[in-house]
């Protein structure tokens, strides 16, 4: 009896380590498939990476060639075109830059937009007095008149009665004149936001008496001809001097209406160097070596 219960127990003993063994394996088994199984996802989502990397780069590749493949005329030719005051750039139907008249200025509200013509008639906005002088030189039907040709700002704000200039401030102008335009030109010396090409002469006005206010006189001349650069200051082109001035020198209106001797609406510089009682044949030699030193005043 001994003998077959050590059997039996040996029997059970086996049976239960063949039963371990069987689990142990299936274990091993679900942990390689759940191990698969993921490093399976794994490759997919870097898959799905990689192709989204692919596209994208293709997508800019073909982006920049596009980019290249646009011709250069289809740039807008407006960026490169300078329309004056009261003008703005158009593109006609073969996409050329033309200057055209603004149609509508914007309303203001602010009376101290308001301004104050050569015609004493109050405008709302500088732009409105642009924009009827422009209706004038392209012959629209909206000129009001052929005067309006000429019109430009005399002040900023409503017109007013101004004081009469009396004779002898009148006689006493061009004096006055020549030392405000000096003594604007060195302050914008010693701010350093004076041209070089100007530069040069304020410094020989400082050294040179003779050249002080020849040389202010050249300066300002030369930096009221805008756009275009025509040797000549239009009547309108001499607003940067008439509208600040005209509060404090009620003789300014009168002394630039007389700097027009020929009335042709422009003054030249030998009409400039006139008015300031100036030698003319100096001032346009300096003027022209100005021209030659800034390299093109129309640049």
């Amino acid at each position: 009896m001994g003998t077959k219960k050590l059997l039996v127990c040996l029997l059970i003993v086996a049976l239960l380590l063949i039963h371990d063994a069987s689990a142990e394996k299936k274990k091993k088994h679900r942990r390689r498939t759940t191990t698969t199984t993921e490093a399976t996802a794994q490759d997919d989502v870097m898959n799905m990476l990689e192709a989204d990397e692919v596209a994208e780069e293709a997508a800019s590749s073909e982006n920049r060639s596009a980019e290249k493949a646009v011709p250069l005329e289809q740039e807008d030719p407006c960026l490169h075109k300078h329309c004056g005051a009261g003008r703005v750039c158009k593109l006609s139907e073969e996409r050329e830059a033309k200057c055209v008249c603004i149609e509508q200025c914007d309303e203001e509200v602010d009376p101290r937009r308001r301004v104050c013509t050569n015609y004493n008639e109050t405008f709302g906005s500088d732009c409105e007095v642009y924009q009827a002088r422009c209706f004038c030189d392209t012959n629209d039907q909206r000129c009001k008149g052929p005067d309006y040709q000429h019109v430009h700002i005399e002040y900023y704000g409503e017109c007013k009665q101004m004081p009469a200039c009396k004779e002898e401030d009148r006689a006493d102008f061009p004096r006055r004149m020549r030392d405000w335009l000096f003594n604007i030109m060195r302050d914008l010396a010693d701010r350093q936001e004076l041209p070089h090409y100007y530069l040069k002469m304020q410094r020989e006005a400082e050294s040179n008496h003779t050249l002080r206010w020849t040389n202010a006189a050249i300066w300002k001349w030369c930096d009221l001809d805008g756009h275009p650069h025509d040797r000549s200051v239009s009547r309108h082109e001499l607003f940067p001097i008439r509208a600040p001035l005209m509060a404090l020198e009620h003789c300014i209106a009168p002394f630039l209406d007389s700097c027009d001797a020929d009335n042709d609406h422009k003054i030249t510089l030998k009409e400039w160097g006139k008015c300031l009682e100036l030698e003319e044949d100096t001032l346009e030699e300096q003027c022209d070596h100005i021209a030659e030193a800034a390299g093109d005043l129309d640049h």
